[in-house]
């Protein structure tokens, strides 16, 4: 019997190992991604501008001369911070214009179709993907169990190898602790 089981997990462990190796690597390049985000989505690049206009525009005639230029982002609305600044509400982005030299500085987050596509499924923020992202977290864990189990002789789980086990569990649960 324990012969069959073993065959039988070979099997399993083999097909379903080939079966999520696509998904195994979608989830792992997104979750370094979102490990080295410092501070800025990975899922987005942002664009700097600065142009000089002419001096002391009123927010009319910032809001003329901005939806004149085709080349510029859309101008949602425009909100007076102070005497010399307006602050740029675009799509995609802010600016700030500064009355006293000209100078607006503007930035535009643009998506980045791919990565923002896998971080969503990272997240598990496709409606659909719940089922998928479930069965995927129980295959890992039936690859895990099985890859335990399989292994014969000297390197099996009986063996001294088990510390790697156990080091492998001690990590997150010592991380949590020290935190």
């Amino acid at each position: 019997m324990k012969i069959k089981l073993i065959r039988f997990l070979r099997i399993v462990h083999r097909d379903l190992g080939f079966f999520v190796v696509g998904m195994t690597l979608v989830y792992c390049i997104s979750g370094i991604l979102l490990n080295h985000m410092d501070g800025k989505d990975p899922a987005f690049r942002t664009e700097k501008k600065n142009i000089q206009l002419p001096t002391n525009l009123s927010e009319d005639e910032l809001t003329h001369l901005w939806q004149a230029d085709k080349d510029l982002p859309n101008l949602k609305r425009i909100f007076r911070m102070d005497e010399s600044y307006l602050r740029l509400f675009l799509d995609g982005g802010t600016g700030v214009y500064n009355a006293t030299d000209g100078y607006l500085n503007y930035e535009i987050h643009k998506k980045k179709p791919l990565v923002f596509w896998i971080n969503r499924l990272h997240y598990n923020k496709v409606k659909w993907w719940r089922p998928i992202a479930d069965f995927y977290a129980g295959a890992l864990i039936l690859l895990a169990i099985s890859g335990l189990l399989i292994v014969k002789g000297k390197r099996s789980i009986d063996s001294t190898e088990k510390r790697y086990l156990i080091v492998g569990i001690l990590i997150p649960i010592i991380y949590r602790l020290c935190q």
